[in-house]
């Protein structure tokens, strides 16, 4: 593709561009370097190495100069989205965009799902990868660069994908990274602290947040919102003022409304109300939250066009999602649980989730993950604390920091807790505490099979782990 054709612009010399990066390092002959500005450095100053590697082409802000053609513009993280597009042009005919702070996982495979049982071919962007029933992509980052992004979008809809649900971060929309994203569908799961380690406030990390309804979804696009998350109100208002249609889910909402949720052993019977006509279900999920994410993807499906008595009847055959209240072994009638609760309100909202789940104690292991809010640390203490009736603080991904110190943190909020650093042996201490109708639930981690510590990323895998402790425990109990 020339770069004229790539940037709707005349430039003499016009190379052809075969390739596209913000990494000079990737950088090989024929291709576009785009020089973003940084936190820790400014791409800028990489442009010698990327000329040198072979780049046929710069972008810039204003102002840059070098030896081959520059495209200068003074949002440079937005023209890359829009450059990344056009050099990968293909994307779903059905893309349904999903932010918050929790359960924005659940609630894009749970919709992936849906889609599926409707004979869609569906797929899934986000934490856990980029996944469809052709197509699996690990990616690093929740929401990756947008080159990474259109790259991934464009595989998948050549391998047959036409329904995507896509979990969008914080952090992809505040650097644009989804900005030329063809949204449908936005749908919003709730806010609640995180982030703050990048985001200067809780009203930017919102902000950030908002972008996806007041700026990215199609003119004519469907806003659904899980009416009982924090912040509902205002994502509501913000589609009223572009005059978006809008879905509202949950206890609180209007259109898919939860009149009842029990929990039983093997899940939750739900009640629900759909625009007067009322469904009994049974899903096999546990945790009561896991209503408020079935509920939101059976809105975004109705919203991508679905009907609704074609999606309520399929709830009962949703899976969960890996890590996310997963039971990973039982052992003398006690279950053992892991999810990826790493937020304060994550944490209280799992831990009361299972609550209804077990006849007798709910024993909570807890951590921090190293060189990111430390805000939120005493927090999660205290919220495991509030909600458990034992508490393990371990070290969850310690990074660059120091995991004793880390611990400190959150043992502010847990002071009576008992404090174990080696993750393993915090988990065996767990199982190793269960009595007949206890629920041990280690959070955290959820599907991640690694540890970071430092620059080291060492093989750790919570339910395997689980399940080493209770084949342990089984073997000393002669079983």
């Amino acid at each position: 593709m020339r770069l004229s054709e790539l940037a709707y612009d005349a430039f003499s010399p016009d190379p052809n561009i075969i390739g596209i990066t913000a990494d000079s390092r990737e950088v090989s002959p024929g291709y576009l370097f785009a020089a973003l500005p940084g936190v820790a450095a400014d791409g800028a100053k990489f442009i010698p190495q990327a000329i040198e590697n072979g780049a046929v082409a710069i972008l810039a802000m204003p102002g840059v100069e070098a030896s081959v053609p520059v495209i200068q513009d003074d949002n440079p993280r937005r023209r890359l989205a829009q450059l990344a597009s056009r050099f990968f042009s293909r994307q779903p005919e059905m893309i349904a965009g999903i932010t918050g702070t929790n359960g924005k996982t659940s609630t894009a495979l749970f919709t992936a799902q849906l889609w599926s049982m409707l004979g869609h071919e569906a797929g899934s962007v986000g934490t856990l990868g980029a996944q469809a029933n052709k197509y699996e992509r690990p990616l690093i980052h929740t929401t990756p660069d947008p080159v990474t992004l259109h790259e991934t979008l464009d595989a998948m809809t050549r391998s047959g994908v036409t329904h995507l649900a896509m979990e969008v971060s914080s952090h992809g929309l505040a650097q644009a990274r989804v900005d030329a994203v063809d949204f449908r569908v936005a749908a919003f799961t709730n806010i609640t602290q995180d982030h703050l380690d990048y985001h200067a406030s809780f009203e930017e990390y919102f902000e950030a947040k908002s972008r996806l309804f007041d700026t990215l979804l199609n003119a004519d696009g469907v806003v659904v919102v899980n009416m009982d998350g924090e912040g509902a109100d205002d994502i509501v208002a913000l589609a009223r003022k572009r005059g978006l249609s809008t879905i509202k889910t949950g206890a609180n909402g209007e259109d898919l409304r939860l009149v009842r949720c029990q929990p039983h052993m093997g899940g939750l019977e739900i009640d629900v109300d759909v625009w007067g006509k009322k469904y009994n279900i049974d899903i096999p999920l546990i945790g009561g939250f896991q209503a408020e994410n079935v509920l939101l993807a059976a809105g975004i499906a109705i919203a991508a066009g679905a009907r609704a008595e074609e999606i309520l009847p399929l709830l009962p055959n949703i899976k969960g999602a890996r890590g996310r209240m997963e039971q990973a072994a039982e052992v003398a009638g006690a279950g053992v649980f892991v999810d990826y609760a790493h937020t304060p309100d994550a944490v209280a909202t799992a831990l009361q989730a299972i609550r209804p789940h077990a006849r007798g104690r709910v024993i909570a292991i807890v951590g921090a993950g190293g060189d990111r809010d430390k805000g939120k640390r005493p927090l999660m203490g205290k919220a495991a604390r509030d909600h458990a009736d034992m508490v393990i603080v371990t070290d969850d991904n310690p990074r660059s920091e120091d995991p004793a110190a880390i611990r400190d943190y959150v043992l502010k909020g847990c002071p009576d807790a008992e404090n174990i650093g080696d993750r393993e042996q915090a988990i065996a201490a767990g199982v190793a505490a269960l009595s007949e109708g206890d629920v041990l639930l280690i959070m955290g981690k959820g599907h991640e099979t690694g540890q970071k510590v430092g620059d080291i990323l060492l093989p750790f895998d919570d339910a395997e782990v689980a399940q080493s402790a209770v084949a342990n425990r089984l073997k000393e109990l002669g079983r």
